[in-house]
């Protein structure tokens, strides 16, 4: 089993920076990929970022290409979400989230997720 959890939301300004941060444990080596999904209110789950986790590769939603940045830290069992140049539109509550398909969690699912970090983001 994975578990995950986030941390790193908050109450910004439009055109501010945050930096959310996931840290997992258990069997994370079950999963070859992590990422970030995010539920804003009235909306569905939609996918934010993922990246595989036995390489550098990252793939991003077109709507925070650019602005966003996902990260990891192998030793560390972390992945990070540099969220730049923030929008209104970017409030939500930010899940981490692993899974084995990619294809699953740019569907806005994964394996495993954690409770979740808001980010709420003022114009």
């Amino acid at each position: 089993q994975v578990q995950l959890v986030e941390s790193g939301g908050g109450l910004v300004q439009a055109g501010d920076s945050l930096r959310l941060s996931c840290a997992a444990s258990g069997r994370t080596f079950s999963s070859s990929y992590m990422g970030w999904l995010r539920q804003a209110p009235g909306k569905e789950r939609e996918f934010v970022a993922a990246i595989s986790w036995s390489a550098y590769i990252t793939y991003y939603a077109d709507s925070v290409k650019g602005r966003f940045t996902i990260s990891r830290d192998n030793a560390k069992n972390t992945v990070y979400l540099q969220m730049n140049s923030l929008k209104p539109e970017d409030t939500a509550v930010y899940y981490c989230a692993a899974g084995k398909i990619l294809t699953r969690l740019r569907a806005g699912e994964g394996d495993y997720w954690g409770q979740g970090t808001q980010v709420t983001v003022s114009s």
